[in-house]
């Protein structure tokens, strides 16, 4: 695989391709000319409040309840030396390798704003750290996203300082003092407002926002294809997907996923079947109305992008520096942007899954699948056939119902009750992240079971987007009918089936691409 190619930071934001790019495909970080001036500049405006005897937030006194407090010239580098140390106060499980590298390229792009006042070589170090792969050791709990992701970004500063634990290019975890050493970077030596800098902002739950999202637009397809499956297997009405029908009711994301699955259909010979000797006046709700519950988390989906898009733009500090050389304090670190649509995702998450299981119950059940044996049996009562894969997707989506549960009206006060509303936009992209990883197994159950019901539709040819997919997840090891078997195995494929992106590349080659 080609290396991608590097991400140039500058100073007026990254888009979420830069972000995939250097925390899923390890992409290089380069800082632009502009960003180094910008730099410069925002530190020579730190540096002359510093030597002022007025106190300033961030610069000369304490943080948060402590504020009050002046903090003299000689005790400044130990300050935030502590903030670091202190914040750094994590617990539980480690985060994944990819949130953390999305969190540290995050920091970077709003300290190359130069509106953090940081010095152009702290900038530099943070490329440096992620250039040579050391990833932080960073804990689940410990962010109520606000002041935004503190302690997850304060282990990022605190590696940066050559303290606590990292894991190196070899995924072995150390001390990142010699991983620093062994890669020739020298731990940096922190000054005035740079340990506030590193900390301060909503960039561990920004970071996973952008990768859910990516996930879920490949998601989001993939669900529109297994619903048109579904719809085949079942001898379903595809006149229902037609664009008129969706133009009167001018939801995008409706419009989207109906022409996705009336694509995936054409040239099938089992839609509308059933009219020739079983006429059925309308399919149920879970194949009739796919196209308005996926093309309504289409839309969610559209806006969470754009809140993303704004995010990616911004420089979130406190204080910051504006352009007339002022130092103000503000609130923009408040997570309650990022939160609302991590937790909305999370909604529109839970309710694909639960229509698709519910198309994969229909496909079980005898008594309303038009002809198929019961649970797709190779020999009913001898066989359960899929039984106990319907039981394992009802599990997963039950968990979503409860990962659904908003995060951000969760609000708990903190710092003396000097913070005292919060986001939990943090908890909100964790659960957010969850979902999606069981959204992935969900659609999976759903087109292992179309795919064994069409190959069960004996006489009857599937669409020529149908035929592509079956033969694909055969070829990638998920077995057709049958008699019982160790189901495990093929649930495993069929999930490694959607969530490498192979079911979308399969009915794309028939049809070209889906939306």
């Amino acid at each position: 695989m080609q290396n991608p190619a590097p991400v140039v930071v500058g100073t007026s934001g990254v888009t979420a391709a830069d972000v995939i790019a250097v925390a899923r495909d390890n992409a290089r970080v380069e800082l632009s000319p502009d960003a180094l001036e910008a730099l410069a500049a925002g530190r020579r405006v730190v540096a002359d409040l510093a030597a002022r005897p007025e106190p300033v937030y961030g610069v000369s006194t304490g943080f948060g309840a402590l504020a009050v407090r002046h903090i003299g010239p000689d005790l400044r580098a130990q300050l935030q030396r502590n903030i670091v140390r202190s914040h750094a106060a994590g617990m539980g499980p480690r985060v994944e390798r990819e949130v953390v590298r999305a969190l540290q390229f995050l920091r970077l792009k709003t300290v190359a704003s130069g509106r953090t006042g940081v010095r152009p070589e702290v900038a530099e170090a943070m490329a440096a750290l992620l250039n040579a792969g050391i990833v932080p050791v960073v804990h689940e709990y410990g962010s109520l996203g606000c002041s935004g992701d503190l302690a997850p970004l304060s282990h990022c500063a605190l590696a940066l300082m050559g303290e606590g634990d990292a894991e190196g290019p070899d995924g072995v975890i150390r001390p990142a003092g010699e991983l620093l050493t062994e890669a020739g970077l020298k731990p940096v030596e922190l000054r005035e407002k740079e340990g506030l800098a590193l900390l301060n902002g909503t960039d561990g739950m920004l970071g996973m926002l952008v990768l859910a999202c990516a996930d879920l637009g490949r998601l989001f397809t993939a669900a529109d294809i297994t619903a048109a499956l579904t719809l085949e297997a079942l001898l379903g009405s595809a006149k229902v997907l037609e664009p008129e029908l969706h133009a009167i009711r001018p939801h995008p994301g409706q419009a989207a996923s109906a022409a996705n699955m009336l694509r995936v259909l054409e040239g099938s010979g089992l839609t509308g079947h059933h009219q020739d000797d079983a006429p059925r006046v309308q399919d149920a709700y879970s194949v009739r109305c796919a196209p308005q519950v996926a093309g309504a988390g289409r839309d969610t989906l559209a806006h969470a992008l754009l809140v993303a898009e704004r995010e990616l733009a911004a420089a979130v500090d406190n204080p910051v520096v504006l352009p007339d050389g002022r130092v103000e304090s503000n609130g923009n670190f408040h997570g309650a942007p990022v939160a609302y649509v991590l937790d909305f995702l999370a909604i529109a998450a839970a309710d694909l899954a639960s229509i698709a299981e519910r198309r994969t119950d229909r496909l079980l059940d005898k008594n309303r699948s038009h002809g198929l044996p019961a649970f797709l049996a190779g020999d009913p009562g001898v066989d359960s056939g899929l039984m106990i894969a319907q039981y394992t997707q009802a599990a997963l989506v039950s968990d979503m119902k409860r990962l659904a549960v908003p995060a951000s009206v969760d609000s708990i006060p903190s710092s003396a009750m000097q913070e005292d509303h919060v986001s939990m936009g943090w908890s909100a992209a964790r659960k957010l992240r969850t979902a999606v990883d069981n959204l992935t197994r969900v659609v999976a159950i759903e087109l292992y079971a179309a795919t064994r019901a069409l190959e069960l539709r004996h006489g009857l040819t599937p669409a020529p987007a149908t035929a592509a997919v079956l033969a694909a997840v055969r070829a990638a090891g998920v077995r057709g009918p049958g008699e019982d078997r160790f189901l495990a195995p093929d649930l495993a494929a069929a999930d490694g089936f959607v969530r490498t992106g192979a079911l979308v590349t399969a009915a794309e080659t028939a049809v070209g691409p889906l939306l």
